[in-house]
């Protein structure tokens, strides 16, 4: 399975306050796209404070997410959590069995939210594409997407774009180490 990402981002890196500093960013276009990227998913895969979340935001939803969700096979990537409580979930409990999952046949797994599993797929190389959507704000506090001492990585942008409220959608695809002058 193809594994790709989606993580809204504020320009200093922040992904997570909360939700606070997120809340209605985007236009319509930005919104559509983000629908269409649940529809085309095969299965979902979370870290565990993500799943709990969009279980409680999802789990009976009618809107377009909420159906994609509920009708697509979910994986929860914890090592706490025993029994996933959302039809079609299953727990996985370590890295080697996310990448046991990738392995196998089919379309895309997505990951939305899910700082930490992202950082952790990246570091293991399981990462085939990443959409940020940068929101255009400096939220100066709150949990990073990039630690400041993970691994570097060479990205290749894939396609960009702009909404009418500034919030750009950038598709990036994992391209190795990257070249630093002078080594």
């Amino acid at each position: 399975m193809k594994l790709t990402t989606m993580t809204q981002i504020a320009l200093d890196g922040v992904v997570q306050d909360n939700g606070r500093w997120a809340r209605g960013a985007g236009d319509d276009s930005t919104r559509a796209f983000i629908n269409e990227t649940y529809q085309r998913a095969d299965a979902f895969l979370f870290g565990r404070r993500t799943y709990e979340l969009f279980t409680e935001a999802w789990g009976t939803s009618t809107h377009p997410v909420g159906l994609a969700l509920r009708q697509a096979p979910k994986y929860v990537a914890s090592t706490t959590l025993t029994d996933a409580s959302w039809s079609g979930s299953t727990v996985l409990p370590d890295v080697a069995a996310i990448a046991d999952l990738k392995a196998k046949p089919g379309g895309e797994l997505q990951v939305h939210g899910s700082g930490t599993l992202i950082r952790s797929l990246l570091a293991h190389g399981l990462v085939d594409e990443m959409t940020l959507i940068v929101v255009p704000v400096i939220v100066g506090h709150g949990t990073r997407l990039f630690p400041e001492n993970g691994p570097d990585l060479a990205l290749d942008l894939v396609e960009s774009r702009v909404d009418s409220k500034g919030v750009t959608i950038q598709v990036l695809r994992p391209a190795g180490r990257p070249k630093y002058f002078g080594a």
